[in-house]
């Protein structure tokens, strides 16, 4: 299939606010590697325009997610700077398609990790520090009606990261046990624990560093790792408030309402 031009129609999608179809319903043959070729253009379209790769993003990482695609491995997405975003500060919500928050410990890099090899005691001697994470994610497809190559393609459904302050130092925390509720609007409406990202969220940055190489691509010093959803994705409208409260770890928020709009 024409990469270059399927990258230039997801470009153009999230410019305008208008999804596109599926690739699989259009592009029967299109493979994970075509996928992945097309997020790489993507990128490095915005790479190309000034932009700066601040860290990945691991999705898929659940049962649930991994058995409603028919999939049984993890995908993942590049996060840059443009995407990064303060808890501080609202998110305006009209700036995304169909956005929807997960709620994630993110991994925070002193050292480069460098696949094939990567173990699982690498990830916790590279990694500096973990935070309590949200990710926003969007679908450049029309309705979220994806499949696999579909949300490979579209960046792993990417669309920002919002990462709490609080820094633990991985050896401090058993982060399989590690459990987190969720509030929308100020109402518990989720929990979870670490556990249920491959058992241990730092097997989803083991299985990452290991990916990227295919790609002969490295996770950096100073970038951080979404390391995958503990819970379901939740629909955002204009004046939600999310609160995750990972306990040991601390908490992380975010507020959307749409610029000049006073909640």
């Amino acid at each position: 299939m024409d990469i270059q031009a399927a990258a230039n129609a997801l470009l153009v999608a999230e410019k305008t606010k208008e999804a596109i179809s599926p690739f699989t319903s259009t592009h029967e043959q299109i493979t994970a590697d075509d996928a992945y070729g097309i997020q790489l253009q993507v990128i490095q379209s915005k790479l190309d325009q000034g932009a700066t790769v601040k860290g990945m993003k691991i999705g898929l990482t659940s049962k649930a997610m991994q058995e409603m695609l028919n999939v049984y491995t993890p995908d993942y997405g590049h996060i840059l700077d443009t995407m990064v975003f303060d808890e501080n500060q609202p998110v305006d919500p009209s700036q995304f398609i169909h956005p929807r928050v997960e709620f994630e410990i993110a991994f925070v890099l002193k050292e480069d990790l460098n696949g094939p090899n990567v173990t699982l005691e690498d990830v916790y001697k590279a990694t500096d520090y973990v935070v309590p994470a949200i990710e926003i994610i969007d679908s450049r497809i029309k309705d979220w009606k994806i499949k696999f190559e579909d949300t490979v393609a579209d960046n792993g459904s990417s669309a920002g990261a919002i990462l709490g302050d609080k820094k633990t130092a991985i050896g401090e925390v058993d982060l399989a046990s590690v459990e987190m509720r969720a509030y929308k609007n100020e109402e518990l409406f989720d929990t979870a624990t670490g556990e249920a990202v491959l058992g241990n969220p730092a097997n989803a940055v083991v299985w990452l560093a290991n990916e990227l190489s295919k790609y002969d691509i490295s996770l950096k010093k100073g970038q951080f790792v979404l390391a995958g959803a503990l819970s379901r994705a939740v629909d955002v409208v204009d004046g939600d408030y999310y609160e995750a409260d990972f306990g040991a770890l601390g908490k992380v928020s975010a507020s959307f309402a749409k610029v000049g709009v006073v909640k």
